[in-house]
């Protein structure tokens, strides 16, 4: 009984956030209305109140969802890479590219820092620079790098990509712009690399 019920709330989740993912990538969050995003998912505004509080707490739980697969796309980008410096910055760069994809764009680098604030201070974020910090210590172990501290690096390294992927969001030309910041970045990076070391092309 107790596992039938758990079941239920999580597929009664699985519809308020598949509703709201939908409705927030094809209208945005501002006008997408509770009503119609339960109309869609079947289910009453109850519901809605019961499992996310309201429709900003369902605007972050879509954004979860997007994080984490964000997160799977980067990992494997990761696991893919010759080197561990190809893989750093394969990552990033894919990272920015993502800014360009509609969905992404819209919720979580226009809607998602409108209604929720600062993305510096998300809890998805800290896992980010914890990724990138066991990157940048791997690539000093290695010797690729310079001898840096793992955090500070990290922050500084996150700080860019997500203000930069913010410019993108908002830019005239989104293309372009995402052009301009992984070149630029590419060559930021580099200031890492030991003299003995060839930066990435």
């Amino acid at each position: 009984m107790a596992q039938k019920r758990a079941d239920m709330i999580v597929e009664t989740r699985g519809k308020l956030i598949k509703a709201a993912r939908d409705a927030f990538a094809a209208k945005g969050y501002a006008d997408s209305s509770m009503d119609d995003l339960t109309a869609n998912a079947g289910l009453t505004r109850g519901a809605l109140y019961h499992h996310f509080g309201d429709k900003k707490g369902l605007l972050q739980a879509v954004i979860a969802q997007i994080d984490e697969e964000m997160t799977a796309r980067l990992a494997v980008i990761i696991d893919e890479a010759s080197t561990t410096w190809d893989g750093f910055i394969d990552e990033s760069i894919a990272y920015i590219k993502m800014s360009l994809e509609p969905e992404i764009q819209r919720i979580v680098f226009l809607d998602g820092p409108a209604v929720l604030g600062d993305p510096s201070q998300w809890p998805s974020q800290n896992a980010c620079i914890r990724s990138t910090q066991r990157s940048i210590q791997k690539l000093i172990d290695e010797g690729t790098i310079r001898a840096v501290d793992t955090e500070a690096t990290a922050r500084l390294i996150m700080g860019a990509l997500l203000g930069a992927s913010l410019w993108i969001a908002h830019a005239e030309d989104p293309h372009t712009a995402s052009e301009k910041v992984a070149e630029s970045f590419i060559a930021l990076a580099s200031g890492l690399l030991l003299p003995t070391q060839t930066a990435a092309e």
